[in-house]
């Protein structure tokens, strides 16, 4: 009989964790999404940020955001759908970044692992974006997937990023982490330090300043050790901080308390979810 998986790591009431990367809006949340935010909050998992990958996602995200407090939005058009990336849609994403939920742009970058969009037209989206995310004054966040030579020159043509930004799903070995934080970025952890082949991103986590580190899930996907291959939900980001706590040797309530008040910092929250916004 297959044993039962790891119990949750427990959080004092005192710590609360911020799941800064998720899409709350997709088909695998649709039928108990209520449930899955009441539980991440139950598990200590406070408020998640959900994230637009085009113009419709973009305004779920927000709609999403207006109807639960403890959830913010971001606004951008993926990779994946660069070829969306026309005038016109650049015009709306810009006109819903004016909305006081949304608290960054992205995710954008290259993704040159799927190439569902071609290089070029990937190239072009992500730069417009760049430029875009200066304009409206929001920290970005980056998605770089096998792209990193040609994610990092994006960014530093693209110029000073007075908000800062996030390399999501952070997935590089050392030299790629010292030229993100090098940009004054964040690093933003995954579920994906927990599996058996991630020893490279274990390296760098061990290495990097914990002030440099937030956590995510990337909900539905991603999800981590024990739960790999199931739906990812912002709850089990615990068994990722966990993870972290123990390559840094600190306490779960450390890592709790050092990557929300980077998260707060980046995307200038509220100390806490019951202030006003």
């Amino acid at each position: 009989m297959k044993a039962p998986p790891a119990p949750l790591p427990k959080l004092s009431p005192a710590a609360t964790l911020i799941d800064t990367h998720c899409h709350l809006d997709m088909e695998a949340y649709h039928d108990d999404l209520d449930e899955v935010i009441a539980s991440a909050v139950q598990h200590g998992v406070a408020r998640m940020i959900t994230i637009g990958i085009d113009v419709a996602s973009s305004r779920k995200a927000i709609d999403l955001a207006r109807s639960y407090p403890n959830v913010y939005a971001t606004v951008g058009i993926h990779p994946h759908d660069a070829g969306q990336a026309s005038p016109e849609a650049l015009a709306r994403i810009r006109l819903l970044a004016q909305d006081d939920r949304v608290i960054g742009y992205g995710e954008i970058g290259l993704d040159y692992a799927k190439n569902y969009s071609p290089r070029k037209v990937q190239i072009q989206a992500f730069a417009e974006q760049l430029k875009l995310a200066q304009e409206l004054a929001l920290p970005v966040i980056i998605h770089d997937r096998e792209a990193h030579a040609d994610t990092l020159s994006l960014i530093r043509a693209a110029g000073h990023f007075p908000r800062g930004g996030v390399m999501h799903c952070f997935s590089g070995d050392q030299q790629l982490a010292r030229a993100v934080l090098d940009l004054g970025f964040y690093l933003s952890i995954p579920g994906v330090v927990t599996f058996a082949n991630a020893a490279v991103l274990r390296d760098v986590v061990r290495t990097v300043d914990l002030n440099a580190l937030l956590l995510e899930t990337d909900g539905p996907f991603l999800a981590p050790v024990p739960y790999r291959g199931k739906r990812n939900e912002p709850k089990y980001m615990l068994y990722t901080a966990q993870i972290v706590a123990d390559l840094k040797n600190i306490s779960l309530e450390e890592v709790a308390h050092a990557t929300t008040a980077n998260a707060i910092r980046l995307f200038n929250l509220p100390e806490s979810n019951h202030d006003p916004r």
